[in-house]
């Protein structure tokens, strides 16, 4: 009886070589929905504090039609013009109303995000200077 042999070098290489590729692809994605996870949760958590502003500024609103005296403890600029800031953790929401007789009327509805600082010095790491 004669015995066909069987080269399994190239066979085994390849196969090694496609195992690594799938390792590596499966690697990063995973990595990359961490990441998109991550960045869903941040972007989660900002609308949830804007919105909370937002229902913070339309009570307020509410409170000056409903009590007439909300509107003398604002504080006011040389147009006579009534601010609020409503802030929550690096937001903030600046209400400007201006009163004319009975009636009010926005005229600022603003955001406004808190500038980022960078750490002065982090671990040890060159400074570029």
């Amino acid at each position: 009886m004669r015995q066909v042999s069987v080269r399994l070098g190239p066979l085994a290489l390849l196969l090694t070589v496609i195992v690594i590729c799938m390792t590596v692809l499966g690697l990063l994605a995973v990595t990359t929905a961490r990441g998109d996870l991550s960045m869903a949760r941040r972007y989660a958590d900002s609308v949830e504090k804007r919105y909370g502003l937002e229902a913070q500024g339309q009570a307020f609103l509410q409170q000056i039609v409903q009590d007439p005296e909300v509107w003398d403890e604002l504080e006011r600029d040389k147009d006579d013009t009534g601010w609020k800031v409503l802030a929550e953790e690096g937001l903030s929401l600046h209400i400007g109303i201006a009163r004319n007789r009975d009636k009010y009327e926005i005229v600022s509805w603003q955001f406004i995000q808190e500038s980022w600082e960078p750490q002065e010095e982090i671990g040890g790491l060159w400074s570029g200077e």
